[in-house]
């Protein structure tokens, strides 16, 4: 005979209790989604790893594109240029150093404007002028001729590295004296240097104001000044590694500024 199997009775307490006393477990959050708490044991994916991939494809992909662009273009046959507008220039044949050669004729096709002799880049004094000097000077000249104090004058030549000098003197008919000076340096940097010592003829015992900037040349590239003094001005320009200095002198007293400015212009447009 088989046995009855006993089924326990649910106690009161069991009976009256709403929810059980024993947690979950896991526990579950209230925003967390069953699929989470079924992975939760899975480790972490690494963060980056498909940005990585995406980033070698395209080094590769580029790496691939321009080989074998390189690989193309070496099987083809060169693109001609299109013809130059001018198919000949014309220049001066190579000579052979002789007796009746110079520097200059050997080598033509290098030399510039800038690079014939100073002297020539004077210009030239009015019809009937009374000239007392025109031509090219060596630095010890040019400074004693220049300075107040040539031998701190030179000092300052050889500094910015002078290359050469030249000058012209005259004075016309109506009593004007004109004095025009051209310095050569070896670089821009010397003839720079040369117009911002010009800070000094703002004072009184020189022009005695700051002047004015130059028409016709670019902006902190000349510079004139009418004295306080009746009868003087001056004009400084510099023109690539040239300075020109004119130095004006009337004796009425009087400063004809169109002549000047003209005077300016002519020196400058020579450089």
């Amino acid at each position: 005979m088989q046995a009855e199997q006993s089924v326990p009775e649910p106690s009161e307490d069991a009976g009256n209790a709403t929810e059980s006393d024993t947690p979950e477990f896991p526990p579950k959050s209230a925003g967390t989604p069953d699929t989470a708490v079924a992975v939760a044991g899975t480790p972490p994916r690494r963060r980056g790893s498909t940005s990585l991939l995406i980033a070698a494809g395209l080094v590769l992909g580029a790496v691939a594109g321009t080989a074998t662009g390189y690989v193309v273009q070496y099987d083809r046959e060169p693109t001609p240029l299109p013809p130059l507008a001018q198919q000949s220039i014309d220049t001066p044949a190579p000579l052979a150093p002789n007796a009746a050669t110079t520097r200059r004729s050997i080598d033509a096709n290098r030399w510039t404007k800038a690079e014939e002799d100073i002297d020539k880049m004077l210009v030239d004094a009015p019809s009937g002028a009374d000239v007392a000097f025109s031509g090219a000077q060596s630095a010890d000249e040019y400074a004693a001729g220049y300075y107040d104090k040539p031998s701190e004058g030179i000092g300052s030549l050889l500094r910015d590295r002078v290359r050469r000098n030249a000058s012209s003197q005259w004075k016309d008919g109506r009593g004007t004296y004109v004095e025009i000076r051209l310095s050569q340096y070896r670089d821009r940097m010397g003839a720079a240097n040369f117009q911002r010592s010009m800070d000094y003829m703002a004072w009184a015992d020189h022009a005695g104001n700051g002047g004015k900037d130059l028409p016709g040349v670019p902006k902190d590239f000349g510079h004139m000044w009418i004295y306080s003094k009746p009868g003087q001005a001056r004009v400084v320009a510099r023109r690539g590694d040239i300075v020109m200095d004119i130095i004006y002198t009337n004796a009425d007293g009087k400063v004809d500024e169109g002549a000047l400015l003209d005077l300016a212009k002519r020196q400058w447009e020579r450089l």
